[in-house]
C-alpha cells in the first residue's frame, strides 16, 4: 500500500517492504485478514521469508526480538517525533505572528519561507535515509509561513486560526477514532479510488490557479468565497483525512513489519505535512463562513 504522502510513497511502510516484527512474528490469522494477503504479496504467508530484519536476526541464531529490544520503531517512538516536528511548526509560527507585522515583506518571507519548506520536504522524500535536521527544518520555515498567513487571516477574520486549529483537531480525532473503530478498512480498492480522487483534485485546483492567474477565472475562480469554494474546501478536507487514514495505515504496518526506529522520523514528517494540509484548508474554510456572515 502506498500513501499519497511522497514520504511514505518514497520509503512507504508497505508490506511489499516486508517489515518484520511486531513483539511476536504475525500469525496466520493476521495475513488472512489483510486485503493484501489475496494481492500477490510473496510476504503475505512468510513475513520473514525475504526480510532483510529478519535475516539479521536469524543469522544471528536468534529469534526476532520486541521493537524495545531490537531498535525497531514503536508507536512512542512515532508520537515522540511528531511532536517534536509539530511542535517545531508551532514554535515557528508563534516567532513569526509575534515579529512579522501583516505587511508586504511579511508576505515575502512567508512565500519565500515556504519555497524553503518545499525544496526541504522533496530533498527528504527523495533521501534514502530520514534526515531529522531536514525535518525539523521543513517544520520551522513551514511554521514561518503559517504563522504570517495565519496573521493574514487574523487581522481580517478574527479568531479564524484559533477556530481552524480546533478544526483541524476535529478532523484528526474524527479520523483516528473512525479508523480505530475499523468503521474504515484501509484496502488496495480504497486507496486507488482515494487516490484517483486526490489526483484529479490536484489537476483541477492547477488548471483553476493557471486560469486565474491569467485573469480568464475571476475572484478565485474555483476557489472563491461564494458556496463553490464552501464545496472545494469542504472536499479538500476530505482528502486530508483520506490522507491520514493512509498514513496511519503505513505506520500501523511500519511497526508490526519491524521497521528501523529511525523510520519513525519519515512518519513524524508524513502526519506533519498532512496536519498542515488540513489546517490550511480549514482556516480558508474559516474564513469563507465568516465573510457571509
Amino acid at each position: 500500500m502506498r500513501s499519497s504522502n511522497p514520504v511514505f510513497s518514497r520509503r512507504g511502510f508497505s508490506r511489499d517492504n516486508g517489515y518484520a516484527g511486531f513483539n511476536t512474528a504475525p500469525q496466520a490469522g493476521y495475513a488472512q485478514g489483510n486485503p493484501y494477503a489475496q494481492s500477490g504479496n510473496p510476504y503475505a504467508q512468510n513475513p520473514y521469508a525475504q526480510n532483510p530484519y529478519a535475516q539479521q536476526d536469524q543469522q544471528y541464531g536468534a529469534p526476532p526480538q520486541a521493537p524495545v529490544t531490537t531498535g525497531r520503531m514503536t508507536m512512542d517512538d512515532v508520537v515522540m517525533r511528531s511532536a517534536m516536528t509539530l511542535g517545531t511548526v508551532a514554535v515557528g509560527a508563534v516567532l513569526a505572528w509575534a515579529l512579522l507585522p501583516v505587511s508586504t515583506t511579511s508576505y515575502g518571507l512567508a512565500f519565500g519561507s515556504a519555497i524553503i519548506a518545499m525544496v526541504l520536504a522533496l530533498v527528504q522524500s527523495f533521501k534514502r535515509t530520514p534526515s531529522p535536521a531536514l525535518i525539523l527544518g521543513y517544520a520551522a520555515f513551514e511554521g514561518v509561513f503559517l504563522g504570517v498567513i495565519s496573521e493574514m487571516y487574523n487581522s481580517r477574520w478574527s479568531g479564524a486560526p484559533f477556530q481552524a486549529v480546533l478544526g483541524t483537531m476535529a478532523v484528526s480525532g474524527a479520523t483516528l477514532l473512525v479508523y480505530k473503530a475499523g468503521w474504515i478498512r484501509v484496502t488496495a480498492r480504497y486507496a486507488r479510488i482515494g487516490m484517483a480522487i486526490a489526483i484529479a483534485f490536484v489537476v483541477v485546483m492547477a488548471v483553476n490557479l493557471l486560469l486565474v492567474a491569467f485573469g480568464v477565472a475571476e475572484d478565485g475562480g474555483l476557489r472563491s468565497f461564494g458556496p463553490l469554494g464552501v464545496l472545494v474546501g469542504i472536499i479538500a478536507i476530505l482528502l486530508g483525512a483520506f490522507f491520514l487514514t493512509l498514513d496511519f495505515k503505513q505506520i500501523e504496518d511500519g511497526i508490526a513489519y519491524g521497521a528501523p526506529r529511525e523510520e519513525a522520523w519519515l512518519a513524524a514528517f508524513g502526519l506533519t505535512m498532512t496536519l498542515v494540509w488540513i489546517y490550511v484548508e480549514m482556516l480558508r474554510l474559516v474564513a469563507i463562513f465568516s465573510s457571509n456572515d
